[in-house]
């Protein structure tokens, strides 16, 4: 027993010379800009960041609010992501247990033995026992416990911890695109509707248009060419109105899929034209991505994750201590088997085992965590990149998409004079039918692109809002 305890002193003291904790971590250095390009508001005058807002305070519409609810509950890969955490819970959980010492037990274990005559085991069993068989029962004790020497086992408790730490960042990063994605299908959904009833609007328009021109052209005072050209108009715009039809009922399904819900028809309230955004959309200051963006943060945990498999692997190399121990009842007859204390045996080891000779496989593990951890490093950095990206991206669409929905709502409002215009003048055969059907197709146009400009720039503020690295709060 002296011995092992020397052999295990002597282990420790060497192992706290070389390394007894795992490396400490740093986060990799990334130079990050002071504000995002083409964000208008400046540094110091930032108001909260939309990051920090709950979807139920950012979206005011009850109906998708509700959407986003159900999908939240419900959607199948989000479902799937939970269950990862679980998964990832349950072996660093397990990854706690490192430390402890392995106890197994031989409930029982009876032997017989008959060895040849000729054997030295053969005659002595004849000689000292009278008989040509030996017997050997017992029931024992096993123990081996490892030694976290140089913190191997802490490190793999480290990269354990990471791994479920990971899995919640992963959750994080489906439930923002979930919610960025219901978002804006509920949002293209309300654009269809807005189309389907401008399309329809339209349609009576050219049909009492179409109307008209028989009439006229019943008392001569217009050609069979102006009401065949408003036919071709009218046939144009109710040509459209299945394909929109067509749009909202597959827009409805994957809505639907999106909530884990079987194809069924999607609740709606209010128009586009009645949408509530935010008023204020603020992305915050780049460094901020750092702590709220989930696959930023899954990089960088994969880095911490590589600075743990790295010691791991180098640890590796070292010796290792093992101590082992067992104790049990043995006897060589059945009636003395649990005849205590003679039956009563017991045995302690220990092993320092050193890598001498394995093909330099050690070593190439190694040298291969390195490479690993400098792959993680650069990983970690382009995901900035790309946050960085998305985020300057969303706030230039949403300031350029504001400008063009200025101007289509007063190509909306002068195309919509324009027809009345136009019909007035064409009663009074001051204007052709050529330019009544260009009025028409203008408005039918001009509306038609307010409403696709409209839902664009929602869509872009919700591109903003899961980009910053909101949704999953």
């Amino acid at each position: 027993m002296n011995s092992i305890k020397n052999i295990a002193y002597i282990t420790l003291i060497s192992g706290a010379a070389v390394s007894c904790k795992v490396q400490k971590y740093g986060r990799p250095e990334v130079k990050m800009p002071e504000a995002f390009r083409s964000d208008t508001v400046k540094a110091g005058e930032q108001e909260e960041n939309i990051a920090e807002i709950s979807y139920k305070d950012f979206f005011k519409d009850p109906v998708l609010v509700a959407l986003i609810d159900k999908a939240v509950l419900q959607n199948n890969d989000l479902l799937v992501a939970l269950k990862q955490i679980e998964y990832a819970s349950l072996a660093y959980n397990q990854s706690k247990w490192a430390n402890v010492p392995t106890i197994s037990a031989t409930i029982g274990n009876a032997s017989l033995s008959r060895p040849s005559d000729n054997s030295m085991n053969g005659m002595m069993a004849g000689q000292f026992m009278g008989k040509k068989y030996t017997e050997d029962y017992s029931s024992a004790v096993n123990i081996s416990w490892e030694a976290d020497i140089w913190g191997k086992i802490k490190g793999r408790k480290e990269q354990a911890l990471v791994e479920y730490l990971k899995t919640q960042e992963a959750a994080k990063a489906v439930k923002t695109g979930l919610v960025a994605s219901v978002v804006q299908g509920y949002y293209n959904l309300l654009m269809l509707d807005t189309q389907l009833e401008i399309t329809k609007s339209n349609l009576i328009y050219a049909e009492s248009t179409l109307k008209f021109l028989t009439k006229q052209q019943e008392v001569g005072l217009t050609t069979a060419l102006a009401v065949q050209q408003q036919e071709i108009v009218k046939d144009q715009i109710l040509k459209t109105i299945p394909a929109i039809e067509s749009s909202i009922a597959v827009q409805e399904n994957a809505l639907s899929l999106l909530t884990g819900s079987m194809p069924d028809v999607i609740e709606r309230k209010a128009g586009l034209n009645h949408v509530e955004s935010p008023v204020a959309v603020t992305a915050g200051v780049p460094s901020e991505l750092l702590s709220y963006r989930p696959d930023v943060k899954s990089a960088e945990l994969e880095v911490k994750k590589s600075a743990a498999a790295i010691h791991v692997a180098k640890m590796s190399m070292y010796p290792s201590l093992n101590i082992t121990g067992q104790g049990g009842l043995n006897a060589f007859q059945a009636s003395k088997w649990f005849s205590v204390p003679g039956s009563l045996f017991g045995m302690i080891a220990g092993t320092i085992a050193q890598p001498i000779l394995n093909g330099k496989q050690l070593k190439t593990q190694y040298e291969q965590s390195k490479v690993l951890a400098d792959q993680a490093e650069i990983n970690f950095k382009q995901s900035v990149l790309k946050a960085v990206g998305e985020v300057s991206d969303a706030l230039v669409q949403i300031q350029k998409l504001e400008e063009q929905q200025k101007i289509a709502e007063g190509l909306a409002v002068k195309s919509g004079e324009a027809v009345k215009k136009a019909d007035i003048l064409f009663k009074y055969n001051a204007a052709t039918y050529v330019e009544v059907i260009i009025a028409q197709t203008n408005k039918l146009q001009a509306e038609l692109d307010l409403a696709s400009l409209k839902t664009q720039r929602l869509n872009a503020i919700t591109a903003l809002y899961r980009s910053v690295g909101g949704g999953w709060q």
